[in-house]
């Protein structure tokens, strides 16, 4: 009887032993689906729209620096032509004439310039800020 006792409640405890492993089981499965969802994926998208962003920044940086170089010999152009229009001058006033219309059109070339930079560099700013933006609104 002892026998029957002791083999009934193994039977009952190894049951209600499997019963609670696998409960434990499903709940730690349940709470690594529920991380992966809720914290892994999002911090994964955040990580790739960043590293998209960062490539971005690194490529619109090569073309400011490309732009600027751009400016700075047209501006060089503009100064020898100039120079070369004041060497050739048959009086002061013609080479005070020349110089007024470089110093004014200099002075609007590097409005323009500014300009131009000011919307390229505002335009980089929002291409860049956009993979970013766009992670946001799928982990939301």
């Amino acid at each position: 009887m002892a026998e029957d006792f002791g083999g009934a409640g193994n039977g009952a405890g190894a049951d209600a032993g499997q019963g609670a492993a696998d409960a434990m089981r499903d709940a730690a499965e349940r709470a690594r689906a529920g991380f992966s969802d809720h914290v892994l994926d999002p911090a994964r998208r955040a990580g790739e729209a960043m590293r998209a962003s960062g490539q971005k920044a690194a490529d619109n940086g090569a073309t400011i620096g490309l732009k600027i170089i751009e400016q700075a010999e047209q501006n060089s152009r503009q100064a020898f032509e100039a120079m070369r229009e004041a060497a050739q001058a048959k009086d002061l006033s013609e080479v005070m004439r020349i110089q007024g219309e470089y110093l004014r059109e200099q002075g609007q070339r590097a409005m323009n310039q500014a300009r131009e930079m000011g919307e390229l560099i505002m335009q980089f700013g929002r291409d860049a800020v956009s993979p970013v933006q766009s992670g946001d609104d799928k982990a939301g």
